[in-house]
């Protein structure tokens, strides 16, 4: 249910000794008239909550690189090429990972689309629901934000991680 109504209830008498009586109207998954699934606002959260990670994680995980290659100078230690050869190393990994999982993502949910406006196009027209420009909308926007979420998990995954490793490692 989309609406909910609450009916009057008291709330005692006021200082006036009258009753308070109220009547609120809560309006749940409701965003412009298109109702929002708690999966689409759960897959939103998820996304908001791990670019926070990702940019709370980036700036320490640099910040600590910038400065060991300062402290390192011209002449690297073998500790220190280790970690900056394997800095490169995890870059291309995570974002050729993430790279396919979007492209992945993008081809099934392409696929899905796909189906959907074939399904509504070739059924009879008693059997059909009524495809409407926001039921549309909000399946491209699901599918927008399976690509972004397939494309953001493996460079979220590495950096927080390397923020995690990193903070416990001296810089000498």
């Amino acid at each position: 249910m989309l609406v909910r109504r609450r009916g009057d209830r008291s709330r005692g008498a006021g200082a006036c000794g009258r009753d308070r009586r109220w009547r609120g109207v809560r309006v749940r998954g409701l965003r412009a008239g298109v109702a929002v699934s708690p999966r689409r606002a759960r897959l939103a959260r998820q996304l908001a909550t791990q670019a926070h990670e990702l940019a709370t994680a980036v700036p320490q995980v640099v910040a600590h690189r910038m400065t060991r290659m300062a402290l390192a100078g011209p002449k690297l230690s073998d500790r220190d090429r280790k970690e900056f050869a394997r800095m490169i190393a995890e870059k291309n990994n995570a974002f050729s990972e993430s790279w396919n999982a979007m492209a992945l993502q993008a081809m099934r949910s392409h696929q899905a689309l796909s189906l959907s406006l074939a399904r509504s196009l070739w059924t009879t027209p008693s059997l059909r629901n009524k495809a409407t420009a926001s039921a549309f909308a909000v399946e491209l926007h699901n599918a927008a934000l399976g690509v972004f979420g397939k494309g953001l998990a493996p460079v979220h995954r590495k950096a927080v991680a390397n923020a995690k490793r990193l903070a416990r490692t001296k810089l000498r």
